[in-house]
């Protein structure tokens, strides 16, 4: 029987491409924190990298396997690799567009860290966004158009200072503003967005001091590739 010639091409572009991809991006410090080798080996995994991003070491708590959920497996194999390529590119445009951003690419996905030291915070008891937060989101907008095959998660924190309940309210009102202007202003799809919002109970610093309750006051955009990313991926790599 003759070999598939195209199943051949496929084989060795893949090859290729995880050659290419073991190269790090030099100006790309998300891409630099990135193994692609692990990301696209790594078949069945959680997506707990992620989870531990956006709620620092607060995995033991509830609530984290509904996110867990919304943030899928790891997609192994030779659609990993493809999938880790469009991801290390959309998250460099990210790192190129939004320099005061924290980026990482973590998983199949991208986590953009906003606090207080990076364009999009709020006043003291405050949801509303405010005109530099905003043209940062604008910038993020145009990048999501670029990428449209991703779905986008927000997650809402605030520190401990005050009533729990009243900031259990604050982060959702805050993550909601987010998507909210992603959604009505911006004119992305509802059905693209999952927002999550947790209060104070997911520090990722000391909140005792001034410093440390200015990081937690944050919010997080998580962009992961959604169902017809990863399909395309499995079929360009002859998955499927």
């Amino acid at each position: 029987m003759k070999p598939n010639m195209n199943s051949i091409f496929k084989k060795i572009s893949l090859v290729a491409l995880a050659i290419t991809l073991s190269i790090p991006f030099v100006g790309c410090e998300a891409t630099r924190n990135a193994n692609n080798k692990q990301k696209g080996a790594v078949i069945g995994a959680t997506g707990g990298a992620i989870l531990g991003a956006v709620l620092g070491n607060n995995l033991g708590k509830g609530g984290n396997s509904e996110l867990g959920a919304v943030i899928g497996g790891v997609v192994g194999g030779g659609a990993g690799i493809i999938i880790g390529d469009r991801m290390d590119k959309q998250a460099q445009r990210i790192e190129e567009e939004i320099p005061g951003a924290e980026v990482e690419r973590v998983d199949d996905g991208i986590v953009i860290t906003f606090d207080e030291n990076s364009g999009v915070h709020f006043d003291t008891n405050k949801h509303n966004l405010k005109p530099e937060a905003i043209q940062i989101l604008d910038k993020l907008s145009r990048i999501m158009n670029e990428y449209p095959d991703t779905d986008v998660l927000v997650v809402g924190h605030t520190d401990s200072t005050g009533p729990r309940a009243f900031n259990m309210t604050l982060s959702e009102q805050r993550a909601m503003s987010v998507t909210n202007y992603f959604v009505n202003t911006k004119n992305h799809s509802y059905s693209r967005f999952t927002t999550k919002w947790f209060g104070p109970d997911n520090p990722i610093a000391d909140n005792s001091t001034v410093e440390g309750r200015a990081k937690n006051r944050r919010v997080n955009v998580v962009i992961i590739p959604n169902e017809k990313m990863k399909e395309d991926a499995k079929r360009e790599a002859g998955e499927i």
